[in-house]
């Protein structure tokens, strides 16, 4: 794998119900800005995404925010940032996250978060790209939606590969390791038809 520069973290608008939610978005800020890596993210400046945004700026770190027009008249979109893009619709959000990143991170977050995780890793089982996917398993929140991929393979609607195309971890220390040790998968050369 090419080096890891530039890490697009998607997650939640909100902060969660759970302080540690938070408290470990902020922790991945500050260890992508003390890595010396820059932070791609959606632009926010409230819940996760302003915790992981202002711990990566407060640590001197280069934080590029991506968000849609729509979003940024709701006053939401962080102006303290190293640049903010301000893109007409949700579509081109996740286009530019995705081509300013070279891998992607999911921290804890809402249906926004799903939707930019299933589009990235679509794009990756099609074969559009290679770029490491680390799903945060913060204390368990992303269980469900292991347990739902697993579902999905036991009733034939993807092959058991489809796991080597992001890893689940379950402290920071784990996203760091794993793309430090992250390589191109192997799948089948076509999709199987039946």
């Amino acid at each position: 794998m090419k080096t890891i520069s530039s890490v697009c973290v998607c997650c939640g608008s909100r902060h969660g119900a759970l302080p540690f939610f938070k408290d470990s978005a902020r922790q991945l800020g500050h260890e992508i800005a003390k890595r010396g890596k820059r932070l791609v993210y959606g632009g926010g400046q409230i819940g996760l995404m302003g915790a992981v945004a202002d711990a990566a700026l407060a640590r001197g770190g280069e934080v590029i925010g991506v968000i849609p027009k729509f979003i940024e008249k709701w006053e939401v979109g962080h102006h303290g940032l190293s640049e903010l893009h301000v893109v007409e619709n949700m579509h081109e959000r996740k286009k530019m996250m995705y081509e300013l990143s070279d891998c992607i991170v999911v921290l804890p977050g809402g249906i926004g978060t799903l939707d930019e995780t299933f589009e990235i890793l679509t794009w990756r089982q099609l074969r559009v790209h290679h770029k490491p996917i680390i799903i945060l398993d913060d204390k368990g929140f992303w269980r469900p939606l292991h347990d739902m991929i697993e579902a999905i393979v036991k009733a034939g609607f993807a092959d058991p590969k489809i796991f080597e195309l992001f890893s689940f971890v379950s402290t920071i220390e784990d996203i760091f390791a794993t793309l430090s040790n992250a390589t191109k998968p192997i799948l089948s050369e076509k999709p199987q038809r039946h």
